[in-house]
């Protein structure tokens, strides 16, 4: 993740989700907003829905080397919130790297 900070203080995620614009998957949803910066910042949330700290770890470190994998390609200057559902405890890799591209597609965030 060199052009991405992570996301980390609670009202930058609050923001993505209220102001921002989504899209769904049966694994992920993406939130976007335009941030006013020359760089994007990423935050990851996998629920304890999802499964215990070994599942929940499993999965953010799948998305977050799905996004740096793409990270080149994605415009710049957004807030992005990748939010795991429950379906992506039980995902291969394939699928979460699938359905994440598909997502930035729909969004039109990629470059």
């Amino acid at each position: 993740m060199k052009q991405t900070v992570a996301i980390k203080q609670p009202h930058l995620f609050r923001r993505a989700y209220a102001k921002g614009k989504s899209a769904v998957t049966p694994t992920v949803v993406l939130y976007a907003r335009k941030n006013g910066q020359s760089f994007n910042r990423l935050g990851l949330t996998v629920g304890t829905k999802v499964g215990k700290a070994t599942v929940r770890n499993r999965v953010r470190r799948r998305l977050k080397e799905s996004y740096r994998l793409r990270e080149g390609t994605v415009k710049q200057g957004y807030d992005l919130v990748i939010v795991a559902r429950t379906a992506a405890a039980e995902a291969r890799f394939a699928l979460l790297d699938r359905h994440l591209a598909s997502l930035l597609k729909r969004l039109e965030l990629l470059a």
